[in-house]
């Protein structure tokens, strides 16, 4: 079963990133980069993993400028982890799910196997 990933953008993020008050990892990424298309499985099973723990959400850079501007997004793939609505850790660059689950089970306050 794959887990469901929602889209974000420009108009809902505020109220579905910033406004969630548990864990959030937002993958930002772009149709035409080679290195978030190979990424994506990866955060779909830490979507997996988490569900219930953590939510997992994507924006595509090229449609939502107003986010990418105020976070700085300056290459993608980049995974950021929110809490609470503050920004709380920043993955630039592919990489393993292992990587990513341990980043992100710092925030969900235990490691999910």
């Amino acid at each position: 079963m794959t887990a469901h990933i929602e889209e974000v953008n420009d108009g809902n993020f505020a109220k579905i990133v910033l406004g969630a008050t548990g864990p959030i990892l937002v993958d930002f990424w772009a149709r035409w980069c080679g290195p978030c298309r190979a990424l994506a499985p990866v955060v779909e099973a830490v979507a997996e993993q988490y569900a219930g723990s953590a939510q997992v959400v994507k924006l595509n850079v090229d449609d939502n400028p107003s986010v990418v501007e105020k976070f700085r997004i300056a290459a993608i793939p980049t995974l950021i982890v929110f809490e609470n609505g503050e920004e709380r850790d920043r993955i630039i660059g592919a990489a393993s799910q292992e990587v990513i689950a341990r980043r992100l089970a710092a925030h969900v306050g235990n490691a999910v196997n």
